[in-house]
């Protein structure tokens, strides 16, 4: 008996083609001009590593290590799937120059519950300084809001904070540092739980919830007294210099992983629960380094670009031969088409199915007076043009 194949694909991944494929295609172009203009330069890593390189950023509590694809090959190493950029960068920015500026585009991979907007495979795409300072943090920041203002996507704040802080001020209410880290990740969960919750768990760590939650939720004033604010405050003189309007203060966020040191960014909309993109500084090989980290599928979501989609269609009535004649002299003119034979009927049904806005008809009496019929699908619109107006019109 035949094994039925499951064609299906697994839970937590998913295929892209069509207009859904052209997006991503198109964020993803918008996200290259960014990190080429702000001076980041391409690399390409493995998709997969030694186990232990992989867990080697970071500590086996946070969710993202825990939560690796493990794998052995056919001598028995112990390998893992790649589940961020960040740990490559490790073996990559060594003997560079300094700043090493490098940025990132491709699939990596978690083995976590599917849930809401999170997939076990997706598309990160990273922006790293190794070397930094707290200027370049700023121009992460600039880089972040410039990048989604083209990506049009609504109403994001940056929310930035930085850990130095966060420790300081833990220690200054006589947090034990074997506590630390729990607190931590019990405070950033202010804007997913109710803070009573918050109170709660604070509690049964055995530190006072209430206490912690009205210091770190005090005026901004308040934290003059703490040294390590100067720090948040050159950050953001750093952004009124780039112009950077969309960022704020957030002393409550801190960030799931344990390797940040310095500057957190956390980026919201009201439009969208998850975080759109995050990030921040930590070392690497020992130097201070600070990064960003873009998920295009959620990306993808939220952007109200529009894909470029396939410019034109040429229907071919019986005339095969003067359809490609003129599909090659359209694609001279950068103006992407194809051609097919059939019904024009037929030939519609196509361009809707695939989103192409403009079909040209060619028959006999198109060839014969080098007119065409250029109908726009969106408006219903149809004019008879010579090739110059073709071009013209498709230009637009």
């Amino acid at each position: 008996m035949t094994k039925k194949i499951i064609m299906d694909t697994v839970k937590g991944f998913s295929d892209f083609s069509g207009v859904d494929a052209l997006k991503r295609e198109k964020i993803a172009s918008i996200l290259k001009k960014y990190f080429s203009l702000y001076g980041f330069l391409p690399a390409e890593t493995p998709v997969i590593e030694y186990e232990d390189f992989v867990k080697s950023q970071g500590n086996t509590n946070d969710e993202a290590i825990s939560d690796i694809y493990r794998l052995k090959d056919k001598g028995d190493r112990s390998l893992a799937l790649r589940y961020e950029f960040t740990f490559q960068l490790k073996r990559l920015a060594k003997g560079k120059k300094l700043p090493f500026r490098r940025y990132q585009i491709g699939p990596v991979f978690r083995d976590e519950p599917v849930k809401g907007n999170r997939w076990r495979q997706f598309t990160q795409c990273d922006v790293d300084i190794v070397g930094s300072t707290l200027r370049d943090d700023a121009e992460v920041i600039s880089l972040t809001e410039n990048l989604l203002k083209e990506l049009m996507i609504p109403k994001f704040v940056i929310y930035f904070n930085n850990r130095k802080l966060f420790n300081e001020i833990l220690e200054s209410e006589n947090v034990p540092e074997r506590l630390r880290e729990s607190v931590i990740r019990e405070i950033d969960k202010l804007d997913k739980i109710p803070k009573a919750d918050v109170i709660k768990c604070l509690n049964s760590l055995g530190v006072s919830g209430t206490k912690l939650l009205r210091v770190f939720t005090d005026d901004i004033k308040s934290f003059e007294k703490y040294g390590y604010f100067k720090e948040v405050k050159e950050v953001l003189e750093w952004c009124r210099v780039l112009g950077v309007k969309n960022v704020e203060f957030l002393p409550t966020l801190a960030r799931g992983l344990s390797y940040y040191n310095g500057s957190v960014f956390e980026v919201k909309t009201k439009e969208f629960r998850e975080t759109i993109t995050a990030g921040g500084s930590y070392p690497v090989n020992g130097i201070q380094s600070v990064g960003i980290s873009f998920g295009l599928d959620r990306l993808t979501l939220l952007s109200r670009v529009l894909p470029d989609t396939t410019k034109c269609l040429i229907i071919s009535i019986s005339e095969d031969k003067e359809a490609l004649i003129l599909s090659k002299r359209l694609r001279d003119e950068n103006i992407t088409c194809l051609s097919i034979s059939g019904s024009p009927s037929k030939g519609l049904e196509y361009a809707n199915a695939y989103s192409i806005p403009f079909v040209i008809f060619l028959g006999k009496e198109e060839v014969k007076n080098s007119k065409f019929k250029l109908k726009d699908l969106s408006s219903g619109e149809e004019d008879i043009l010579g090739i110059k107006g073709l071009v013209k019109r498709l230009k637009v």
